[in-house]
């Protein structure tokens, strides 16, 4: 897979004779295709190469020659049969914001249109992809978000895994019927197949992990507009925000997790 492309450069490949094919899906926006190689231009400004082994190590090392574009690993996900169920969730290590969590259902069609997508795990794609590619997501597969503002998050009866646990089965639940797999969190409870590191095994929670980080986006934008400074995301430089939300006399319980050792601290300051 190559990303950053130089259509400019892609020229090149008439000389080495490829053929120009029209796109098959959507998704596409052009094919090159010689002997057993074919290149697809996805749509998201992503090159796929396909083909025998030995044929597309050729080309690789062609297009790296050529710099046509950045060369990226590929998401390797396994091929699953029938309806599958993947959820995943984000804000849950962060300071302000309160959690999010996505779930995503998909049979073998929609797993291809999936992958066409250029969808992987959000943790490798910038914010900038992510609210386009969520809404991508949006329009081949059925999904489901539970997002929790931070006050909701801070009246919850025990602990954040119990919750998670709720969010993620409320998630597959209404997307049933399908089998359920969650990207492993600690003291997971919840789903037919736990997994650490889901989101890069299987294509559907890798797309729930897009859509709960779309929402987490959005989540951090109204908290950022209800406390008139931009939210900062993460929990490791965070202390002036708090400091902010101390100055402008903003209820703590409202943007961030009140029962994180970080506020607390500041809190008893």
């Amino acid at each position: 897979m190559f990303i950053d492309i130089n259509k400019e450069a892609l020229r090149k490949l008439d000389k080495e004779g490829f053929r120009r094919e029209a796109a098959k899906t959507v998704y596409e926006e052009a094919r090159f295709t010689k002997e057993d190689v074919i290149l697809i231009l996805y749509t998201s400004g992503k090159l796929l190469v396909q083909g025998k082994p030995e044929a597309v190590e050729k080309i690789v090392h062609f297009l790296e020659k050529q710099h046509i574009g950045t060369r990226v690993q590929e998401d390797h996900f396994r091929k699953e049969a029938g309806w599958i169920i993947g959820s995943d969730e984000s804000l849950k290590g962060d300071t302000f914001g309160g959690i999010v969590v996505a779930g995503v259902k998909a049979d073998e069609a929609i797993r291809q249109k999936l992958m066409e997508l250029g969808v992987a795990d959000s943790k490798t794609l910038d914010d900038k992809e992510i609210i386009p590619l969520a809404e991508k997501i949006k329009q081949v597969a059925a999904c489901e978000i539970r997002s929790i503002l931070p006050e909701e998050y801070n009246h919850r009866e025990g602990n954040v895994t119990i919750l998670l646990d709720k969010l993620h089965g409320e998630c597959a639940q209404y997307l049933q019927p399908g089998k359920h797999i969650v990207d492993k969190y600690p003291g997971c409870m919840v789903g037919e197949i736990i997994e650490e590191k889901a989101d890069s095994k299987y294509v559907e929670v890798a797309a729930a992990s897009v859509i709960a980080r779309a929402k987490a986006l959005e989540q951090l934008d109204f908290l950022s507009a209800e406390a008139g400074f931009a939210i900062p995301k993460g929990s490791t430089h965070v202390l002036w925000a708090l400091q902010e939300l101390k100055e402008r006399r903003l209820e703590f319980r409202k943007f961030v997790k009140v029962d994180f050792r970080n506020v607390k601290e500041f809190l008893q300051k």
